[in-house]
Order: structure tokens, then C-alpha cells, then sequence
């Protein structure tokens, strides 16, 4: 003789109400209780509304942060190290020559690159509150920008783009074309 399996019951929980009503019933596994609960909270996030066509989605500050880079790529061309061994100490041990290599040139790119940083975050951050001004809701945030105007660039053309749609885009392909240098 062998047995039908039995149909496996559902694990206890909270499940639509069998009676059609818009809340949840409690199910302990073998029957209904009579527990109820409201209808479980969705959470979307709620889509960004579109702007109007005439809303400008460039303005200077973008173009700015998009191009400040290339003031770093020019200055490395001043950049021109020769290394010079130098011998040190009794026993005569080669070294690089620390002045053939930190130069006036290499300080100046350096705190060029700091300067292009903060810059950078401080422009976001008005491109940011210049976008909320223009209709944008929750534009892409400037903090991003800490992590690099190229991030700042991406994310805040992807929010434009979707807020308006065919337009916003153009900062990244100028990133991609000057990237390829």
C-alpha cells in the first residue's frame, strides 16, 4: 500500500484575505485567524517629473567642470623630469637625483591638481543648486564630485537626460572625446 502524499500547507504568515478584502489575514500554517493587517506599504521611489523643453539643461558651471582637466593634461607638458644618478655616501651608492625630478614644474602640476579638485567640487556644488532652481527634482547630488568630476559628469547627465528626455548628454561625449587623449 502506499500513501498519496498530502499537498504541503503553506508556511505561516501574513497572505491576502481569502474573503476579497484589500488587507492581509494572518495563516498559522493548518487555518485563518482572525487577525487582520493593512495592505502591505509599497515603496517606489517616485519617478522625476519631465521639464519643459525651454528649461536650459547646460550652463557654464558644467562646462567648466568638463573641461578643467584638460588645464592638468596642458600642464604636464612642462613636465619634463631627466634623471640624473648621482653617487652618495662612501660607498659610493647610485641614487636618482631628487632635483632632476621635483622640479618647479612638478609642484606646479601638483597643486594644479589640487586646485582642479576643489574647484571642481565647488562648481558642482552650484551646478547643483542651479539645477534644483531649473525644475530639476533631486538632481544628481555634488558631493559626487569627491569622488571626481568624472563621476559628477556621468550621474548628472544621466538625471538631466531622464528629466529631459534627448537632451543632457553632450558633457559626457565632450569627456569621452578629450578622454581619448
Amino acid at each position: 500500500m502506499t500513501d498519496t502524499p498530502r499537498s504541503p500547507l503553506a508556511a505561516p504568515g501574513w497572505y491576502p484575505d481569502p474573503s476579497g478584502s484589500a488587507q492581509l489575514r494572518w495563516w498559522d500554517g493548518r487555518r485563518w485567524t482572525e487577525h487582520l493587517s493593512g495592505a502591505p506599504f509599497q515603496n517606489r521611489p517616485t519617478a522625476r517629473p519631465e521639464i519643459s523643453a525651454q528649461t536650459p539643461v547646460y550652463n557654464p558651471l558644467i562646462w567648466v567642470i568638463t573641461v578643467l582637466p584638460l588645464i592638468a593634461v596642458a600642464l604636464i607638458i612642462t613636465w619634463n623630469p631627466v634623471f640624473r644618478i648621482v653617487y652618495v655616501g662612501a660607498r659610493r651608492t647610485p641614487t636618482v637625483d631628487p632635483g632632476s625630478v621635483f622640479t618647479p614644474s612638478y609642484f606646479l602640476l601638483i597643486g594644479s591638481g589640487w586646485l582642479i579638485y576643489g574647484v571642481s567640487v565647488l562648481l558642482a556644488y552650484l551646478d547643483w543648486q542651479k539645477l534644483g532652481r531649473a525644475g530639476v527634482i533631486r538632481p544628481f547630488h555634488w558631493a559626487w564630485a569627491f569622488l571626481g568630476a568624472t563621476i559628477y559628469i556621468i550621474g548628472r547627465s544621466v538625471i538631466v537626460h531622464k528629466v529631459a528626455v534627448g537632451r543632457g548628454l553632450i558633457p559626457v561625449w565632450v569627456l569621452i572625446e578629450y578622454l581619448k587623449l
